[in-house]
């Protein structure tokens, strides 16, 4: 307003004295001129530093640098399934002299028919930047690769305690109130979880930001599906707590539709019926490893069974025998005893390692020595003859991620785009006919794990920021137990992925859905590295579901 309030003056002056006045209007338009640049260096800017905060929202796989422009709106139209979590990023900008005292909340969400999603659905966390001062390995020819050194948004602190209801006690980290310097971004995530028994229809809502410099709103528009997903996900899984032990951090696991390795016995019930739990690990470890060619002797047929008969029914267990021996040839024989024993006990042997030809056929039972194969991309690939072989036997073949071990397939190391997480449990696993997912460690923190995420290097001394670490320790924020990473959520919003498309493989469409799956995550190579276009193969795939949905409902 001050410069069209000042190109107007001048125009006028310029009108009123043009005629006869020329040493006049020479005089008065240097004068205006020289105002205005008075006014541009020393009034505008203090002018410009008390205007309100800049609110931007983004998609969740967007990642926000912490002085990097921003490109994002101030409105966000979502889509969920009943019984799924779909999030998004609220990113507040500071201006030139800063922001104070910030807070943050949202609105219940609202049809036009008064139905809601409560707020209570909705979980807001202040992203915590890291960062990574040694970033991953980087070799020639690599085409998926590490964006280096520099700050990363990685660790969520919650506004409220999951396990209290109430916000966190008083802790070195807080989510709010926070302050937000010169030019910098402070990113919010919101994870809206959709209820099971949530009516279909579009929802509308807001997010309320406020600070001593002002208040903004942003608008949600939510689409609720006219299909659900179930409790319990389709995708089985094992991810491994080795410290973190506890009921409290396996919920949070399984809020994230991942199976921990293994939980209490007394837990198991109440992890299955209110949290989908469907699978655990017997715990019985042979000793062989990468490092170590040598199994110890296997249990007995009589100790298995009383170890598998202590668990709920209805879960799956199986046992995790033995991890990466593809080296160890002289390992087939005892492997077969183990395998032998598990399968009299009717317990599935799962062994990280490459299928095998020699391993097909265990002689006393009739199945393969392995019955779930769980294999890196790497490894995938340099068997993949070998790993159809076993999936048209009716083994069951996973993938597992750890380090940078190939040129191209998906890395989960914290400098890595958020594509790399997201694509891998979905898209390529089905594409794949992958059916689990794998990952040795989820708490592998160092002695300060929220400002140093070195947490791993191999003896040639290359460096994977975040490797083994998915979760954050709770106390530094004011929580019992852990909290979550972006990097889970990723993982999360994937198994879903996962999910659409085996509801179409149940209505019919599998055949169709595979199509659209690869074509966007064909392999450990071919994989779209725009989040635009996971995003639309997801709705391509809601489409249609909901549109077999309408067809059963008119046809019945």
């Amino acid at each position: 307003m001050v410069n069209i309030f000042l190109t107007e003056m001048c125009t006028n002056v310029i009108k009123k004295f043009y005629i006869g006045q020329r040493k006049l209007l020479t005089w008065t338009v240097l004068s205006l001129f020289g105002f205005l640049s008075f006014l541009i260096i020393h009034i505008l800017p203090n002018s410009a530093s008390a205007i309100d905060p800049m609110v931007s929202l983004l998609p969740s796989l967007e990642r926000v640098g912490r002085t990097e422009n921003i490109k994002g709106s101030k409105a966000i139209n979502l889509f969920a399934a009943r019984g799924e979590s779909e999030s998004f990023q609220v990113v507040v900008t500071a201006p030139r002299k800063g922001m104070t005292n910030v807070k943050v909340s949202v609105s219940d969400l609202r049809s036009a028919s008064g139905k809601s999603i409560s707020k209570k659905n909705i979980t807001l966390y202040r992203e915590h930047y890291v960062y990574v001062q040694q970033p991953s390995p980087y070799f020639s020819g690599h085409t998926n690769i590490t964006l280096g050194k520099g700050w990363y948004a990685d660790g969520l602190i919650p506004f409220i305690d999951p396990n209290t209801q109430s916000p966190p006690a008083t802790a070195p980290l807080r989510a709010v109130p926070f302050d937000v310097a010169s030019s910098n971004n402070q990113p919010i995530w919101v994870d809206v979880f959709v209820p099971i028994n949530t009516a279909p229809g579009q929802y509308t809502g807001k997010v309320s930001i406020t600070s001593n410099q002002g208040k903004q709103e942003v608008k949600v528009a939510l689409r609720v599906g006219k299909f659900a997903l179930p409790l319990k996900p389709s995708l089985d899984s094992s991810f491994a707590f080795w410290a973190a032990k506890s009921r409290a951090n396996n919920v949070e696991l399984l809020k994230h539709k991942l199976m921990p390795r293994t939980v209490a016995l007394g837990d198991e019930k109440y992890l299955q019926s209110q949290w989908g739990l469907i699978s655990t690990d017997l715990g019985f470890w042979s000793g062989a490893n990468v490092t170590t060619c040598r199994m110890n002797p296997v249990p007995s047929v009589q100790e298995l069974k009383k170890k598998a008969s202590q668990h709920v029914a209805g879960l799956k267990v199986y046992n995790y025998t033995a991890d990466e021996i593809d080296r160890c040839p002289n390992l087939d024989q005892p492997l077969k005893q183990w395998a032998d024993n598990l399968h009299q006990a009717g317990v599935k042997n799962l062994v990280t390692m490459k299928p095998k030809p020699g391993l097909y056929l265990n002689s006393s039972q009739g199945k393969s020595v392995v019955d779930i194969w769980v294999l890196s991309p790497k490894m995938y690939d340099a068997a993949l003859a070998q790993v159809a072989q076993v999936i048209k036997k009716g083994d069951r073949v996973w993938s597992y991620n750890t380090l940078v071990q190939d040129d191209s397939s998906p890395k989960w190391e914290i400098d890595f785009q958020p594509i790399n997480f997201r694509i891998q449990p979905g898209f390529i696993n089905q594409s794949l006919g992958i059916t689990g997912l794998l990952y040795w460690r989820i708490d592998q923190w160092t002695k300060d794990p929220w400002h140093d995420i070195q947490t791993f290097k191999n003896e040639e001394n290359y460096h994977f920021p975040g490797e083994g670490m998915l979760v954050y320790p709770g106390q530094q924020v004011g929580v019992s137990g852990v909290v979550p990473s972006m990097r889970l959520k990723w993982l999360r919003d994937g198994v879903e992925d996962y999910e659409y498309i085996e509801i179409l493989k149940k209505l019919g469409r599998g055949n169709w859905a595979l199509q659209v799956s690869r074509s966007v995550g064909r392999d450990w190579t071919n994989w779209n590295r725009n989040p635009g276009a996971i995003e639309s193969a997801r709705m391509t795939l809601a489409r249609e579901i909901e549109r077999l949905y309408a067809q059963q409902k008119n046809s019945g």
